[in-house]
């Protein structure tokens, strides 16, 4: 391995054996085939009695740091599942949590995180008498087209003039038309 440490194992509640360490060692090697340089990793592994929570699993944390002073924690103990009182079963699966979250951390510094746009806001303009439809004024003024069908979170009876709402606008038959209109809650900041 290429760090800059070697792997440091602590074992709480348990006696350490070469064969446990060669198994962490190859996860940490593997994980840094896929992720490039890990400069120093720290795994703790607390046999089954040192937790009453969990009774006879075990429970494994990695600590790895990474160039620039960036660090992934896995530290987070899993629901009681019985498979953990198997000692590299929990041990593979805290690896598995670990590539995940340095999965993340690679898309994160690669700018591939998804990003989720904001619903525009509008007001209700006016309804008509019938009850089955209104109209929008956007926060450009433009007024659109909206069906009773198309709200989500609230009936028509709940709407009125200069009420708040989120939408998504798509192009209809006649014009630009909101195919979701959602009621802003009461203390929606927009």
């Amino acid at each position: 391995m290429d760090m800059e440490t070697p792997v440091e194992i602590a074992y709480q509640g348990m006696s350490p054996g070469l064969t446990l360490q060669d198994f962490i060692e190859e996860h940490v090697g593997e994980l840094e085939t896929r992720f490039g340089r890990i400069t120093a990793c720290r795994v703790v592994l607390k046999g089954p009695g040192e937790h009453q929570r969990s009774g006879g699993l075990y429970e494994v944390n990695i600590h790895l740091s990474l160039p620039d002073g960036r660090e992934v924690n896995t530290s987070r103990t899993p629901k009681v599942d019985e498979r953990h009182a198997d000692v590299r079963f929990a041990i593979s699966d805290a690896f598995r949590r670990a590539r995940r979250q340095l999965q993340d951390h690679v898309r994160k510094l690669q700018g591939k995180v998804k990003t989720h746009e904001q619903s525009p806001v509008a007001t209700v303009a006016r309804l008509a008498p019938s009850g089955d439809h209104g109209f929008l004024e956007t926060a450009d003024g433009r007024e659109i087209y909206f069906h009773r069908n198309s709200l989500l979170n609230a009936d028509m009876a709940a709407l009125g003039p200069g009420t708040r709402v989120t939408f998504a606008e798509e192009m209809g038959e006649k014009g630009p038309q909101a195919s979701t209109v959602k009621l802003m809650g009461k203390h929606a900041m927009r």
